[in-house]
């Protein structure tokens, strides 16, 4: 092994404990897999052949710390591979992914460490364990049991050869989306193809045809950031069809990207895992171990939302359509023309415009203003670091203090869109807090997709990207502020259908008055947002809700349908997709906001498989958590706050998601303060 690759595997004597970025080089990761997964499989069998009686100690405590290596070497190769990627990575990742879930599978399917789990397992009531111990304990049976402990030799042959499989398609599938993304760009040739983009839309497209090879020309991208102001603002019905057929293709196209075949047998593959388990379907699976527990609980909320949001919609279509008739366009409104003439009729409706906005919502403003609603609340201060290693030179640091001033951890920033990075937004961790090593802080990441304006200019930002910043913020503050012993239930280690509440929440900070008169100032004048337009653009909070609400909602119950289906031999994705949107009385007018051959929350592993619906399950307790500050009448209330620290922010998956928000609320919530938030209802 190089002395590079051994670099991965030490424990780093670098600032804060940062990844020596500049030091890691990607041809070194496979070599530092297989000497982690030794090490790994050294102490796990250390564990399992242990002739001492099972103890929490000795077995749970000693599980929690067995793979360090591993976690340190998989936490930077995948954070890279999503954020900052290259041939050579993808290349590892097709080789590592396999053999993770192959390593996985192995010890999970261990009947020997299985054993000592189910000793302490059935004697827990007698032993004098804290509560998260007692927790700790409990997901460990749960996970062994989920992944096949209990089943025969050949049911746990054919598990593991279920898990090998899907990790090849899930990484597979990912590249392709990534491969469709990076290839395509609209370049625009001439003034006519610029007519109606806004100021900061063509110096944006500048900087990406530079970025992609067009120097002087513009172009657009499959980034959100560019091609949703472009499907807003551009006159040329022709160009926003061909962007927008780009987008709705990703994945589905001709050719070597296409993920029709892996979603057909990735859903296939899942189903037989599910019922090798004792479920009904994989959907059954999936829902027993979170918050929602049946795939008739979701179907219900799903279905009560969509009667409103689907009703809105088509009043909404009604609105658009009279609108361009207004205008002397002879047309049915179809997909691509949804967010053109929406623009139109939210700026004849509340005299908004989305390039009126944007110049007071500068990226560095909204950064400071998620700052300073996490100190309003809970105290944290953030100080920007300068001169440390990292993977780009886009990314920031800031080092965060608690509320008495002491390190809490480290907080990385990367905001802008490029080609080396999956689209979307998303959190992770380069390292997770924990206390049963020492007390180890965090070091977190928010990676988004912003485009970046030209060189010496500020990024600035629409309305919902500054949204989407709160919301990442959200998730890494849930990560900054865990304060748990166990790394198994640490931040962001809770119920798939728990875990986006404390980002949906504090999305609903970015709305409140004193954050946008502090914090929306305009990047040339530094002038405050007017009242007038703070007025106007809080009124229009829920415009084209109906919209949102229903290309949302049609994501996650496709979800939910492909992964109960049952005829699963000649599987058609496509004619899932047609037959259950036909079902629901999709409007024409509307598509997925993810079709399944990009749908990467649910096929590029199985982290929101079945589960797209979470945003929505957790939305329900985050407009109620919500209510509880207004309910204070202020929307920074310390002793709100303190609860929602304690029992939400820095308890990770320490207990039942259940028990955690009734500690907080008092009470379960009700669907009626979503639907209120959404404007679905009167």
């Amino acid at each position: 092994m190089s002395e590079t690759a051994k670099v991965l595997l030490q424990d780093w004597q670098t600032p804060f404990g940062l990844p020596p970025f500049s030091q890691i080089k990607p041809e070194d990761f496979e070599a530092a897999f297989e000497e982690a997964f030794k090490l790994g499989e050294q102490n796990l069998k250390s564990v399992a052949q242990n002739d001492e009686e099972p103890t929490f100690e000795n077995t749970i405590a000693a599980l929690e710390l067995a793979e360090d290596a591993l976690e340190q070497v998989a936490s930077v190769f995948f954070n890279l591979s999503s954020a900052d990627t290259n041939e050579t990575l993808q290349q590892v990742e097709r080789n590592v992914s396999p053999k993770l879930a192959a390593y996985s599978t192995k010890k999970l399917l261990n009947p020997a460490l299985f054993q000592r789990v189910k000793t302490l397992m059935d004697k827990k009531d007698t032993l004098t364990l804290t509560a998260e111990q007692s927790r700790v304990l409990e997901r460990y049976y749960s996970i062994f049991q989920r992944a096949g402990a209990g089943l025969d030799e050949t049911g746990k042959a054919r598990i593991a050869q279920i898990n090998e499989r899907l990790a090849t398609l899930g990484t597979s599938f990912a590249q392709n989306v990534l491969a469709d993304e990076a290839s395509y760009k609209l370049v625009l040739k001439s003034e006519s193809d610029l007519d109606g983009l806004p100021d900061f839309l063509v110096k944006a497209a500048s900087a990406a045809a530079e970025e992609r090879g067009e120097p002087g020309k513009h172009a657009i991208t499959l980034s959100r950031s560019s091609i949703e102001p472009f499907l807003q603002f551009s006159k040329r019905r022709d160009l926003r069809e061909e962007a927008f057929t780009a987008w709705a293709k990703r994945g589905d196209n001709p050719g070597d990207t296409n993920n029709t075949d892996i979603v057909r047998e990735t859903v296939q593959l899942r189903n037989e895992k599910a019922k090798l388990l004792g479920f009904d379907s994989f959907a059954a699976f999936k829902l027993d171990d979170v918050m929602a527990k049946t795939t008739s609980a979701v179907e219900e909320l799903l279905t009560n939302v969509w009667a409103p949001a689907k009703a809105r919609a088509l009043e909404e279509s009604a609105d658009l359509q009279e609108m361009a008739q207004s205008e002397g366009d002879n047309i049915q409104i179809a997909p691509w023309d949804w967010r053109y003439y929406s623009e139109k009729v939210r700026s004849a409706k509340h005299d908004l415009d989305e390039a009126e906005i944007k110049p007071y919502f500068q990226l560095d403003q909204m950064i400071e203003a998620a700052f300073y609603t996490a100190t309003r609340l809970f105290g944290l201060t953030f100080k920007e670091l300068k001169g440390h290693d990292l993977y780009h030179p886009d990314v920031r640091v800031f080092e965060v203090f608690d509320k008495n001033g002491d390190h809490l951890g480290l907080f990385l920033g990367d905001y802008f869109a490029r080609a080396s990075k999956r689209s979307g937004a998303w959190m992770s961790a380069f390292r997770s807090q924990q206390k049963l090593k020492g007390d180890i802080r965090p070091i977190i990441v928010n990676v988004m997709n912003f485009s970046k304006a030209p060189e010496g200019e500020p990024t600035l930002l629409t309305f919902d990207d500054a949204r989407t910043l709160f919301h990442e913020f959200g998730h890494g503050l849930h990560g900054l502020m865990s304060n748990v012993t166990h790394p198994l239930v640490s931040g962001t280690s809770v119920a798939r259908d728990f875990v986006e509440l404390p980002s949906q929440l504090f999305e609903h900070w970015l709305d409140q008055p004193e954050i946008l008169k502090e914090y929306a100032r305009h990047y040339q004048t530094g002038e405050v947002i007017p009242e007038a337009l703070l007025e106007r653009l809080l009124a229009a909070a829920n415009f084209n809700q109906g919209f949102a609400t229903v290309e949302y909602l049609a994501t996650a119950i496709v979800d939910m349908a492909i992964h109960k289906e049952d005829k699963l031999d000649d599987l058609d994705p496509a004619q899932v997709e047609t037959k259950v949107l036909g079902d629901i009385g999709m409007p024409e007018q509307i598509i997925m906001r993810h079709r399944i051959p990009h749908l990467l929350h649910a096929f590029s592993g199985d982290g929101y498989s079945a589960g797209y619906y979470s945003y929505l399950w957790s939305e329900v307790m985050d407009a109620d958590a919500f209510e509880a500050f207004e309910e204070t009448g202020d929307a920074f209330d310390p002793a709100t706050a303190a609860r929602l620290e304690k029992f939400i922010y820095a308890a990770g998956g320490s207990q039942d998601p259940t028990k955690a928000y009734m500690d907080f609320r008092g009470k379960m919530p009700s669907i009626e303060p979503l639907l209120k938030g959404r404007g679905l209802v009167n």
